[in-house]
């Protein structure tokens, strides 16, 4: 059976046009938002704030490119007088894609949010631990901020955001004082950039761009191009685009994932093919190749982490030496017999072959090796322990830091910039946040 792209429901729209009538009531109309996204040092998962509730409250919430909304701890603290539980079979209930209702009740009172009476519930993830759960829906109060042109603009405010409620538990390890997360799942109708393009008019798609640094931050911008960086550039002016893939069905949330699936056909170094078992690059038979914000370093099949690592040592100029491993890299070297230039790192170049030939995404030796101390530096891709199931190749984000990778929704494609540091930028280099 041959890929095919996947039509997002016409009977969604509908129920999108009907939800946002009241979202966005007023003459501002901004084309482009941002998320200021900093890099945490401890889980490295990348964080941003969204203001939540009335009165407004600012929440820091980690990036999850596969969730299909926005949900928060709802245990611990929330007060909104603008808050309101969604109601069994309302169209809020439906535009999330589910038909879970139930009571939640402590003895016979309601308790408040993330507990109510009649209420439908979604599957909820926290994709650190693999927390899977339910969590009630609900809609409250929501901003975000605007662009305009170079320069931060007017906030956005959505009053009826559509989102879910958690209990305290699933917020585990995602970050000191993280509540929760922002999905941007692109086969959900409530992900963060399908709402707001709803609201506003906008298309929609979004691009990361993750800082390499953990002092300075990255960008999500949400909306309309262009993605202007210091000195005027466009970050957008030379994406390599390539579709996003049918994602699998997923029979826990009855619906099809929200993952970020595209074709990987080979990879090469110094322009030298890797031996990979190209059945393994096949989504149909189980394998294929998603694109994650919930792992730090990309991770490989083990034959093909093997074919990979061993390949790139065999690239590695012959006076460069090895080094015993560092968890949880297996592939390390003396640092001081590196060199670096404006591209990182001097390193064999990777190129990853996409959805046709002569279309691929090059990865330079700032995003290839990881320097985990003063003396050693690391080949920054994990071998997946686990061989029964799972995609033979998940993209983390130390591979997609000063890089901006356009995630286009309306036409199902991803564009790949290649890395920043070509044109002499970087994801931190901008006036937003």
């Amino acid at each position: 059976m041959a890929l095919s792209y996947y039509i997002f429901p016409f009977y969604y729209f509908l129920l999108i046009i009907i939800s946002t009538n009241s979202l966005a009531k007023t003459t501002f109309h901004p084309k482009t938002l941002f998320l200021a996204v900093k890099k945490d040092p401890i889980s490295l998962q990348h964080i941003s704030e969204i203001q939540q509730r009335t009165p407004l409250v600012p929440l820091k919430l980690s990036i999850h490119l596969a969730g299909d909304s926005v949900w928060v701890d709802c245990e611990k603290g929330y007060q909104s007088s603008s808050y309101k539980a969604a109601r069994c079979k309302s169209s809020q209930c439906k535009l999330a894609s589910t038909i879970l209702c139930g009571d939640c009740l402590v003895g016979s009172v309601e308790r408040g949010p993330g507990c109510n009476r009649d209420a439908c519930y979604n599957i909820i993830e926290n994709p650190l631990v693999q927390i899977l759960t339910r969590g009630e829906i609900a809609q409250d109060v929501l901003t975000i901020k605007s662009i305009n042109g170079s320069f931060v603009g007017p906030v956005a405010t959505i009053p009826n955001y559509i989102f879910s409620c958690a209990g305290s538990y699933v917020t585990q390890d995602l970050g000191r004082d993280v509540k929760g997360t922002i999905g941007f799942g692109h086969q959900s109708a409530v992900s963060l950039p399908v709402q707001f393009a709803s609201a506003f008019k906008f298309s929609r798609k979004f691009a990361i761009c993750l800082s390499s640094s953990t002092e300075r931050n990255g960008i999500i911008f949400i909306g309309n191009s262009p993605y202007l960086l210091n000195s005027g550039f466009d970050a957008s002016r030379d994406l390599i685009y390539t579709p996003i893939l049918t994602s699998p069905y997923d029979v826990v949330r009855d619906k099809k994932i929200s993952e970020y699936y595209i074709k990987v056909s080979s990879i090469s170094i110094n322009g030298k093919n890797v031996p990979i078992n190209k059945t393994l690059l096949s989504l149909e038979k189980q394998g294929g190749t998603s694109i994650s914000t919930g792992l730090p370093y990309t991770m490989l099949a083990s034959s093909i982490y093997k074919a990979v690592t061993k390949a790139f040592v065999n690239e590695m100029p012959k006076e460069v030496r090895s080094v015993s491993p560092v968890e949880p890299f297996t592939t390390c070297f003396n640092s001081s017999d590196i060199g670096m230039s404006r591209l990182g790192f001097n390193a064999p170049e990777i190129n990853v072959g996409l959805h046709k030939k002569n279309v691929h995404w090059t990865i330079t030796g700032a995003n290839s090796l990881v320097k985990v101390n003063e003396d050693v530096v690391c080949l920054a891709f994990v071998e997946r322990r686990t061989r029964d199931w799972g995609e033979a190749i998940i993209i983390g984000t130390y591979q997609m830091q000063d890089n901006l990778v356009e995630f286009d929704i309306s036409r199902r494609r991803i564009g790949f910039s290649n890395s920043l540091f070509f044109h002499q930028t970087m994801c931190s280099n901008q006036n937003y946040t």
